[in-house]
């Protein structure tokens, strides 16, 4: 397979992941929301691959902690949101909803998903089912509303839901242990959530990471996807918000 994914544990208190894209034909690599450029620049050496873009859902620091860093060694476009253009002033590519470029042979589409933060994006390409959604959708969760209404994250998380089923959903939070708990209080009945939280709980015992999940699993999984109304989505959101 052409490109693969790969990720960094930061192993911070927000158990951030940096996820990593990989062309394995030229080692180039795309790095998403680099919370560190030290872990950064230290995978790339030992597999020796070659830093070409970085892409940034939104502004908040454990997104973009390493982007200054990475960029005083090497100089690479930096994609990110235009709506958060002054408060991440190295974008180098500022883009907004249905915006499309090219990392090699790979199309990316951008996809607006206010909510968490007002002009929070997320990258979707279809070519390899991918999605990587920052702090929009979580493996059973989803992310905390910032800036943005229930209505606006909402909507953001329909867009999602409305890919293809098949495609993998990169976030960048090991938070599905504690989602499953909450999710579990909201559908105590569903048995693919009882499944996954099974599931969830084995590979957390062994350390081991619980990401990707994908659109549809979390369409069966996922209290905030289910919502089917806007008060719906609220009246869980606040429940989690206090869990």
């Amino acid at each position: 397979m052409r490109y693969q994914v790969h990720f960094i544990d930061v192993q911070n208190d927000l158990k951030n992941y940096i996820w990593l894209l990989e062309d394995t034909e030229t080692h180039e690599i795309v790095v998403i929301d680099p919370t560190e450029a030290s872990l950064v620049l230290q995978y790339c050496e030992q597999h020796q691959l070659k830093l070409a873009q970085i892409w940034l859902t939104h502004w908040h620091k454990d997104h973009i902690g390493g982007v200054p860093a990475l960029l005083s060694h090497c100089a690479v476009p930096v994609y990110g949101p235009r709506e958060e253009l002054s408060k991440i002033p190295f974008i180098t590519h500022a883009l907004q909803h249905e915006d499309h470029f090219k990392f090699n042979q790979l199309n990316i589409e951008v996809i607006a998903t206010p909510g968490h933060t007002l002009g929070h994006i997320v990258y979707f390409i279809d070519q390899i089912d991918s999605l990587f959604c920052g702090d929009t959708l979580f493996s059973m969760g989803c992310g905390r509303l910032f800036e943005g209404s229930f209505e606006q994250m909402y909507h953001s998380l329909n867009r999602l839901a409305a890919l293809p089923p098949r495609t993998k959903v990169y976030c960048t939070h090991e938070y599905t242990q504690a989602n499953a708990e909450f999710a579990l209080s909201i559908e105590p009945e569903n048995l693919a959530l009882q499944n996954r939280a099974t599931e969830v709980q084995h590979l957390r015992a062994q350390q081991r990471t619980t990401l990707p999940s994908s659109i549809q699993l979390e369409l069966e999984t996922n209290p905030f996807l289910r919502a089917d109304s806007v008060d719906e989505f609220a009246r869980i959101r606040t429940l989690k918000d206090n869990f």
